[in-house]
């Protein structure tokens, strides 16, 4: 079984060794560090798998770093915060990170998180179906690279948006629900979960689309959910 390296954002030490010693015990190696510039550098030197990120931290906040990881890495992002305004929370996630635990928080719920976030990001694709490559139009999802291009062109997104716009993809003329996008791609009840997904929906728009705000790909049924177009 490979052994996953988490890296450990926060300035309060007593929390990172806290969530270290959960890590640990998961069979994690864990990386510490006490801010983003920290953690900018560590991920630069070492092989790191998942993040786990503080959004108020001093020299860089994880606000920050977050848009600077995404520049060049989609390894899973979970942000801590004390903040519970949905506010803060769709911030963390426009930018680029995939779920979002406030504190105080119980450690065996941010265990399930990572282990959750993990297991699609080695996954990062695998919906049931035989299908290797979709194409729709001039948008191709490729299952076994996993990569999605537009009209030839390579995309990024991370693995909660890949796994966004796979489903809908495979599923091209069905209109999904908010709540059934949030339970098949975060495998778990939804609970407030529209502003979660029209977050990510919006950053999947504004990457694969000319014009985000006239989507050729990803449509709204008003009232229902969203659906790709066959």
């Amino acid at each position: 079984m490979a052994r996953f390296t988490v890296l450990v954002a926060d300035d309060d030490q007593e929390i990172r060794d806290g969530i270290e010693i959960y890590l640990k015990n998961e069979g994690y190696d864990v990386l510490k560090a006490a801010d983003g510039k920290e953690a900018l550098e560590l991920l630069g030197s070492n092989e790191v798998h998942l993040l786990v990120l503080d959004i108020m931290m001093p020299n860089m906040d994880g606000i920050t770093a977050t848009f600077k990881i995404r520049e060049e890495n989609n390894i899973p992002i979970i942000m801590l915060s004390a903040k519970v305004e949905d506010s803060d929370k769709i911030h963390g996630l426009s930018v680029g990170a995939d779920d979002y635990v406030t504190k105080p928080f119980h450690p065996m719920e941010l265990m399930a998180r990572v282990k959750s976030q993990l297991r699609r990001y080695v996954q990062f694709g695998t919906y049931e179906g035989s299908q290797k490559k979709i194409v729709i139009d001039g948008l191709a999802l490729d299952e076994e690279a996993k990569e999605i291009t537009v009209d030839g062109v390579g995309v990024k997104l991370t693995p909660i948006e890949f796994k966004i716009t796979e489903l809908l993809m495979k599923n091209a003329g069905r209109v999904f629900s908010i709540n059934e996008i949030y339970e098949r791609v975060w495998n778990e009840q939804a609970y407030n979960a529209e502003n979660i997904v029209a977050v990510h929906i919006r950053k999947i728009r504004e990457k694969i689309e000319a014009d985000p705000k006239n989507p050729r790909y990803v449509k709204v049924v008003w009232g229902i959910g969203y659906k790709i177009e066959k």
